[in-house]
């Protein structure tokens, strides 16, 4: 039952002979009050009941392990069969409580600065796994801090968990329609987010079939580094990444595309790059010509042995920030949350039986940085 958004599961009933207003009545069975059990779905006639208890099931992911962080972040291991396991984190603040969702079992991108993705990629994961993890995490965490009826746990959801959502569309679309359905979750566009490294034709579709908060993983101003750091890159280069943020903000629920940048010490972070990080969301770089309406995130890197790279300075930081501040665009510092539990940005793993052979695709050379000499010629290092 959870594979299936409001249409979908009207769509099934119909096919048991059953009106939609009893599709929306077992919807909100499911996902506002958390219910399993057919039999306990008391307005629902009794021959429905025993039709479904034969014939579908609401299947919960089970836990593998829960670990809780100093700071109040929680995160799950849920099993997704096959020897795969997929990571879920709550973060609570005192305005909100957000979920970071995992979208496939591994990643395919393979993000030089990024944990999920040293360790190859399995599978997507179904639409149902997706919608899983919020449905647990909503209900588990309304019974744990008992909230009151109708309060939610589950403000906001980042699509920013394990895998690239956007290579796995056919599955999101419908969890995040269920997410957004006012007989479901009722979260609004804006608070549902979808996080990718730059999958432009799917961006394009979520424009037209689900606009929804976006944020991309930018992390390089400069297609040359930005090869290395997110492979993605030389399919889908900045010019034309530039180009469908623009167009998907003509539909998107907020007015501005916000930029994930991972700070990480040396490659990236550097004033003259935050200088032509200006000029490209301005127009002035990579082939654009129009100014992209957006925000900085900069995230710490979380370090890990495999990647060779190492966090930036809190000075860089901050200094990195203040150029972008200064030239106009909102930026921000991601606070890490989570990082003794290995919750934090980048650092999910779970467990993936591996089909990319990344570990060993992922051995490279050291990132070649290249820098201007003051008389204008390359220097690279």
């Amino acid at each position: 039952m959870l594979d299936f958004d409001l249409d979908g599961l009207a769509a099934y009933c119909e096919g048991l002979g059953e009106k939609r207003f009893r599709a929306t009545q077992l919807f909100r069975w499911i996902h506002q009050k958390g219910a399993a059990d057919f039999g306990a779905m008391t307005d629902l006639a009794k021959s429905l009941r025993d039709k479904l208890a034969g014939v579908a099931e609401v299947r919960p992911l089970p836990v593998a392990t829960e670990q809780a962080s100093a700071d109040g972040t929680i995160k799950w291991l849920f099993d997704v069969g096959g020897g795969n396991a997929v990571e879920s984190v709550f973060i609570p603040e005192d305005d909100r409580g957000t979920l970071c969702i995992s979208s496939q079992a591994g990643c395919a991108v393979g993000c030089r600065f990024c944990s999920t993705g040293h360790q190859g990629f399995s599978r997507n994961l179904t639409t149902g796994e997706i919608l899983a993890q919020l449905w647990y995490a909503e209900h588990h965490l309304r019974q744990r801090l008992k909230l009151a009826p109708g309060e939610r746990a589950i403000t906001n959801v980042v699509m920013m968990g394990m895998g690239e959502p956007l290579q796995n569309y056919s599955a999101l679309v419908p969890a995040l329609k269920a997410m957004l359905d006012d007989h479901g979750y009722g979260l609004s566009r804006r608070r549902v987010t979808v996080s990718t490294s730059g999958v432009v034709p799917m961006m394009d579709r979520l424009r037209e079939d689900c606009p929804v908060a976006l944020a991309v993983s930018l992390h390089a101003p400069t297609d040359a580094l930005r090869d290395d750091l997110v492979p993605l890159n030389k399919k889908y280069p900045l010019a034309e990444l530039m180009a469908a943020c623009r167009r998907y903000l003509e539909a998107a629920p907020r007015d501005f595309i916000t930029f994930e940048y991972c700070m990480l010490d040396g490659v990236n972070d550097s004033d003259d790059q935050a200088r032509q990080l200006l000029a490209l969301v301005n127009g002035r770089g990579a082939g654009g010509t129009e100014r992209v309406p957006c925000k900085f995130n900069l995230i710490p890197f979380n370090p890990f042995p495999e990647s060779g790279l190492l966090r930036s300075p809190r000075e860089r930081v901050m200094a990195f920030g203040k150029v972008l501040q200064d030239g106009g665009v909102v930026t921000t510092i991601r606070k890490t949350r989570g990082d003794d539990i290995d919750a934090a940005c980048g650092q999910l793993a779970g467990e993936v039986q591996d089909r990319t052979r990344a570990a060993q695709r992922m051995k490279r050379l050291p990132i070649q940085v290249v820098a201007a000499r003051p008389d204008g010629t390359p220097k690279t290092h």
